[in-house]
């Protein structure tokens, strides 16, 4: 945290002198008590006050104006602003090992089900489209808001929908890029700030080089997050008892993820697939930005203002 008007600061000296001259005034009062001889009639003149409760009014007083002089320095922090024209591409496996049971339903009903809760989490206003992959890569949603077809198109997605075996996480890299390039006519000069997030349970069987289109990424600017999705056990089942083992293997996955700048994740299940995808929402599409926070403190201050007026109206009849 910085502050605009930090010479302001110096005014907290008067509040520890407001503080130091209360704690004076309370010894003087406890010397003045031992003085009086009789104590009898001491406590009937000058009856037991409350311990605590006579303090706390005070100290409220001078915690609050610690806040006000604090916000009047006017302080600077670091907030999350959305990012104009922000563009997300989500970009899931629909190959075969994705119908692995594994993880509940299965590796695709599992991303399906947590795509929809991160596209709903987005802000309003993020441009979010979706690209399906196997052997090849097609956009199945272009960037847009319209939440509904986005929702419509994770419903459509489904084992062979692109009409090649493999898993081609090259192209599925390059099919987001061009998809936001395409968002508008100024996007073709000038990317929009953007993320890909890209959801796999395999490595790259088909297609141009995850590196290779990685570097595309860095050259734009657009980090891309990686999701490996399922565990050592999977399999498939072919049907006549033969099933055919599909471990996960993240390790392209993870290279994409560090060469770009983004953030690979595991998931075993559902819940830690929902958890990853929270955590990607929380950092996708946003800027952090240096802002003036004073409110915070004068907030708080006036809710100690009322506090102190309250507790001293309710205990001792009075304003401190």
């Amino acid at each position: 945290m910085t502050w605009q008007s930090p010479e302001r600061l110096w005014l907290l000296a008067a509040v520890l002198a407001l503080a130091g001259g209360y704690l004076l005034m309370q010894r003087r009062g406890a010397r003045y008590a031992v003085r009086f001889t009789n104590l009898r009639l001491l406590d009937r003149v000058a009856p037991q006050r409350p311990a605590w409760r006579r303090h706390l009014p005070a100290g409220l007083f001078l915690a609050m104006l610690a806040l006000l002089v604090a916000g009047f320095a006017r302080p600077m922090d670091e907030v999350r602003v959305p990012r104009e024209r922000a563009t997300v591409m989500v970009a899931v496996d629909v190959s075969t090992s994705m119908l692995a049971n594994d993880v509940r339903p299965d590796r695709l009903g599992a991303a399906k089900r947590s795509a929809h809760e991160f596209v709903d989490d987005l802000p309003a206003q993020f441009n979010v489209g979706l690209v399906a992959f196997a052997g090849n890569a097609s956009v199945l949603v272009g960037p847009g808001t319209d939440r509904e077809a986005l929702g419509a198109g994770i419903d459509r997605l489904a084992e062979g929908i692109t009409g090649a075996q493999g898993t081609a996480i090259g192209e599925a890299i390059k099919t987001s890029l061009e998809a936001i390039r395409s968002l508008d006519a100024q996007a073709a000069e000038e990317v929009p700030p953007a993320r890909i997030v890209l959801l796999s349970d395999g490595a790259n069987t088909s297609g141009r080089s995850p590196e290779s289109a990685a570097a595309e990424a860095v050259e734009a600017g657009i980090p891309i997050d990686t999701i490996s999705v399922g565990t050592a056990a999977g399999y498939i089942d072919y049907g006549g008892g033969r099933p055919l083992r599909v471990p996960v293997d993240g390790e392209s996955l993870e290279a994409v993820a560090e060469l770009t700048g983004g953030a690979y994740h595991e998931a075993a299940s559902s819940k830690q697939l929902s958890a990853v995808y929270a955590d990607i929402g929380t950092s996708v599409g946003y800027r952090l930005e240096l802002a003036d926070v004073s409110a915070r403190f004068i907030g708080f201050g006036l809710l100690l203002a009322v506090a102190a007026a309250g507790t001293s109206l309710l205990w001792f009849s009075r304003l401190p």
